[in-house]
C-alpha cells in the first residue's frame, strides 16, 4: 500500500461518511401522521386560506390599495386588502455590484413569481366574519417613516374590531401585534394564523451542500424539506412550542413565529392548483374564549431579510428564537463552522478585507493542524524516499505478488515506516477543512466583497480567461472557457503539490492523478473566486511545509 493510495482511500471514506450520513442519519422530513393526534392535524385546518382554482384564475387582477412604509433596513409596502406582506426590498443588499437594483424579499400577488404574507383569525362560530385576502383595512396614513408603527385597523361588521400594530426594528424583525375588541354582545372563541405562499418557484441553483426552500424548527429539531417532499406528501405537518417556519435561499429567508410560548400546528402544503408553488403557515393551537366587552391581544413575529449571523444570534438571545441560526446551513458539522465563521468574521473585520481574513484563517488553521499535517508528510516523504527501492522490488518481484509483498513489509519494518501511517491525520484534517469549505460557501458577507486587483466579488468566479489572454483578446469566451488567474494558480499548485508527493506505482493511477490538477482548474473556474483563493493558499502552504519536512529527512538519511 503506498501513501498516494492511502490518501486517495481518506477522501473517498470521507465522501462516503458526509453523503452517507446524510441519507441515513439526518432527521427525516418526512411527517407520519399516525404519531401526532388526528385531532390537532384536523382541527381549524379550513380556516387557513389555501389557493383554488378562482383565486388563481384572477390573479394578475389583485385588487391594491397600498401603503408605504421604510425602516432603517427595509422598505415596501403592504396591500391594505387582506393586510398583505407583497412587497418588502432590503435597503442596503443589491442585485449586482453595481448597487442599481435592490434585492426584493417579498413579491407582490399580481407579479410573476409571487412572495408574499398575511395573518389572519380564524372562530368556532362561523357565522362570525373573520378577515380574509379581500378585507379591506384601514390605515392613519398614506407614508410611514422610520421608526414609525403602523397601525391598521378593520371591522366586521358584526361587533368585532381588529387593530393591528406593525414594529419594524433597526434590521429585519417584524413584530405583528393584533388586538380584537368584542361588542358583539355575545363570547367568541378565537385563534390566530400566519401563512407565507410562494408561486412559481423553484431555487435557480441546486447545491449538494445548501438547502434551498422551506424548512422550520419543530420541537428542538431542524426540518429541511424539499418541494419534491412536499408534492410527493401534499401535506406535512409539524406540532410543536418555540419554534418557526419559513422559506431559505441561499443569502435571505422568511420566517413565521408566534410568541415562544405558545404552542403552534406548522404545515408545509402543495397548492396543486398552481405548479411549482408551497404555502406555509402556522396555526395557533391555543384558542381563547373573548367575553363580550372584552379585548384579546397576541403577537407574531417576521423575520424577512438577510441571513446575517451575529444578528440571527441576537435575536435568539432577545426574543429567545429556538434555533433561528440553523436557518444559515452550516452543515451537521456545524460544532466545527460557526465557530470558524466567527473566527473569520473576526479576521475580514479586523484586516477590512474578507479575502485577507479567509488567507490568515487558512494561515491559523495550518498552524494548528501542524502536527497532524507533519505526520502525514513524513510518511509521505519517507515513501517518496524509498520510491526507487520499491520500484526495484516490483521488477524483481513481479511474477510472484506473495513474494514482492513480503519483501516490501520487510523492507518498511527495517526502516521503521508505517505506510498507512500518514491516513489517519489526514481523515482528522478533512472534516476541518470541509468545514471551512462550507462557512465560504454560506457566508453572506462573502457576497460582492471586494478582494484586489480584478477580484470584485468573492462570491462570483474569476472573471479573467486564459483564453482571450486576460482581457488583451477583445472576446468573451463562454462560461466553460473561463478560466482566470486565480484558478489557474490553484491548478498550478495543486500540480506542485502531486509532484512532491511520491508518483503511484501503477501507470494508469499516475495518469489519473496526473489529469486532476487540470479537471480541477476546470471544475474551481466556476466556483466562488473565495474559495479559489482559500484553496490554493492551502495548497501553497502544504507544499512549502512538506518541502521542508523532505529536506530534513533527506539530510537525516544521508
Amino acid at each position: 500500500m503506498d501513501n498516494q493510495k492511502n490518501l486517495l482511500l481518506a477522501v473517498l471514506f470521507s465522501l462516503i461518511v458526509l453523503i452517507g450520513y446524510d441519507f441515513f442519519f439526518n432527521p427525516k422530513t418526512k411527517i407520519d401522521n399516525q404519531n401526532t393526534p388526528p385531532e390537532i392535524i384536523k382541527k381549524n385546518d379550513e380556516d387557513i386560506p389555501t389557493l383554488d382554482n378562482r383565486e388563481f384564475t384572477k390573479k394578475n387582477k389583485v385588487e391594491e390599495k397600498r401603503i408605504d412604509f421604510e425602516s432603517k433596513r427595509l422598505k415596501g409596502s403592504i396591500n391594505l386588502y387582506g393586510a398583505t406582506f407583497d412587497d418588502i426590498s432590503l435597503k442596503d443588499y443589491f442585485e449586482t455590484i453595481d448597487k442599481k437594483a435592490t434585492i426584493k424579499i417579498l413579491s407582490k400577488e399580481s407579479s410573476v413569481k409571487p412572495y408574499f404574507l398575511r395573518l389572519g383569525w380564524a372562530s368556532t362560530d362561523k357565522s362570525m366574519p373573520m378577515p380574509n385576502k379581500d378585507s379591506l383595512w384601514t390605515a392613519d396614513k398614506q407614508k410611514y417613516a422610520e421608526d414609525e408603527k403602523i397601525i391598521l385597523r378593520w371591522n366586521n361588521g358584526k361587533g368585532l374590531t381588529f387593530n393591528r400594530k406593525i414594529s419594524i426594528d433597526e434590521n429585519f424583525m417584524i413584530l405583528v401585534e393584533d388586538e380584537v375588541y368584542n361588542q358583539s354582545g355575545k363570547k367568541i372563541e378565537l385563534t390566530n394564523y400566519s401563512y407565507l405562499r410562494r408561486l412559481n418557484h423553484r431555487p435557480q441553483n441546486k447545491f449538494f451542500i445548501l438547502h434551498e426552500g422551506p424548512l422550520g424548527v419543530f420541537n428542538d429539531t431542524l426540518k429541511e424539506v424539499s418541494y419534491e417532499e412536499i408534492e410527493e406528501e401534499n401535506e406535512i405537518v409539524e406540532v410543536t412550542q418555540n419554534g418557526w417556519i419559513g422559506f431559505t435561499d441561499h443569502y435571505w429567508q422568511v420566517a413565521i413565529f408566534p410568541e415562544n410560548d405558545k404552542p403552534f400546528k406548522a404545515r408545509f402544503k402543495n397548492l396543486k392548483n398552481q405548479p411549482n408553488s408551497v404555502q406555509i403557515d402556522f396555526l395557533n393551537e391555543s384558542i381563547k374564549t373573548l367575553e363580550n366587552k372584552e379585548k384579546l391581544k397576541i403577537k407574531s413575529f417576521i423575520f424577512a431579510g438577510a441571513k446575517e449571523v451575529p444578528l440571527i444570534d441576537k435575536y435568539i438571545d432577545k426574543l429567545k428564537i429556538n434555533k433561528l441560526d440553523l436557518s444559515v446551513d452550516f452543515g451537521w458539522f456545524y460544532f466545527l463552522t460557526k465557530p470558524l465563521f466567527y473566527a473569520l468574521h473576526f479576521l475580514s473585520g479586523l484586516f477590512g478585507n474578507f479575502g485577507i481574513g479567509i488567507i490568515i484563517l487558512t494561515i491559523c488553521i495550518r498552524i494548528i493542524l501542524f502536527p497532524l499535517a507533519n505526520k502525514s508528510f513524513k510518511s509521505m516523504n519517507a515513501m517518496r524516499i524509498l520510491t526507487p527501492e520499491i520500484q526495484r522490488l516490483r521488477e524483481r518481484y513481479k511474477d510472484d505478488r506473495a513474494k514482492m509483498n513480503q519483501e516490501m513489509f520487510a523492507m518498511y519494518k527495517e526502516k521503521k515506516i508505517n505506510p498507512a501511517s500518514g491516513c489517519l491525520p489526514i481523515l482528522i484534517q478533512i472534516p476541518i477543512f470541509f468545514a471551512l469549505y462550507k462557512v465560504l460557501f454560506v457566508s453572506i458577507e462573502m457576497r460582492h466583497a471586494p478582494f484586489f486587483g480584478w477580484i470584485n466579488d468573492l462570491s462570483a468566479p474569476d472573471p479573467t480567461s486564459l483564453f482571450n489572454l486576460f482581457g488583451v483578446i477583445p472576446w468573451d469566451p463562454p462560461m466553460f472557457l473561463t478560466i482566470g488567474v486565480w484558478p489557474l494558480l490553484m491548478g498550478l499548485t495543486m500540480y506542485l503539490q502531486q509532484k512532491i508527493n511520491p508518483p503511484p506505482p501503477d501507470p494508469i493511477q499516475a495518469k489519473i492523478f496526473m489529469m486532476l490538477p487540470l479537471i480541477f482548474t476546470f471544475l474551481l473556474a466556476t466556483f466562488p473566486s473565495g474559495m479559489v483563493i482559500y484553496w490554493t493558499v492551502n495548497n501553497i502552504l502544504s507544499i512549502a511545509q512538506q518541502y521542508f519536512l523532505l529536506k530534513k529527512q533527506k539530510r537525516q538519511t544521508e
